[in-house]
């Protein structure tokens, strides 16, 4: 996953993220915040750039105080396809497994592809 440091890119992901309100909603707000200042020590990661497939918002993993606090590990996501999904929740250190979490977002199939990697490695998702 790439974070995404630079204004313009910023920009131009805002940019795209606005054609797709409202299941986009859960990370652009996180994107405009990050591209005015980031006041609240967020990040923006995509799996490729420019053309991604998958939008990962988060706070920055130093900022994380306590690893069973899941309201503090709050990702929220946005994807075109449900492969990039797939692969974020099963092969990436994007997600961190050594801490409680929760995901946002606004698509369907979300809820199911977390049960499917949570119960493939014997997690538990309340």
């Amino acid at each position: 996953m790439l974070i995404l440091r630079c204004p313009a890119q910023l920009q131009l992901l805002e940019e795209t993220l606005r054609k797709s309100l409202p299941t986009t909603l859960p990370v652009l707000g996180t994107v405009m915040t990050v591209a005015r200042g980031n006041p609240a020590s967020h990040e923006v990661l995509v799996d490729s750039w420019p053309h991604f497939g998958i939008v990962l918002t988060r706070l920055r993993p130093e900022d994380h105080r306590d690893p069973r606090d899941y309201y503090t590990n709050q990702l929220s996501v946005f994807y075109r396809d449900k492969g990039a999904l797939q692969a974020l929740l099963e092969g990436t250190e994007a997600v961190s497994r050594g801490r409680a979490f929760q995901i946002l977002g606004l698509q369907d199939g979300l809820d199911e592809a977390v049960q499917e990697v949570a119960s493939a490695r014997g997690l538990k998702v309340e």
